[in-house]
């Protein structure tokens, strides 16, 4: 396996990283702006005021999302173990 092989696997695997990670942290951040929207403008600095409804949409996400992240993620490695097959 030469080096530009390599790199293509870690790019891909960064992609796939990437892929999966970017609907949960997109949403994390939409939620902690509107909370703190909400808290700039009613003057309430409560911590946990942003910490459960993250919890509680996460939970949904991975919920409604869960099954598309696995299936992304094995046929990365089904890629990866046809690779190593392969040599």
């Amino acid at each position: 396996m030469d080096q530009g092989k390599v790199l293509e696997i870690f790019q891909s695997a960064m992609y796939v990283a990437f892929k999966i990670a970017a609907p949960l942290l997109i949403v994390s951040i939409l939620i902690g702006l509107v909370i703190a929207i909400f808290q700039a403008a009613t003057q309430i600095h409560e911590q946990t005021l942003t910490f459960v409804p993250k919890i509680i949409v996460l939970s949904v996400m991975l919920l409604v999302l869960g099954s598309w992240m696995i299936t992304t993620f094995s046929e990365f490695f089904d890629q990866i173990f046809n690779l190593i097959a392969g040599v």
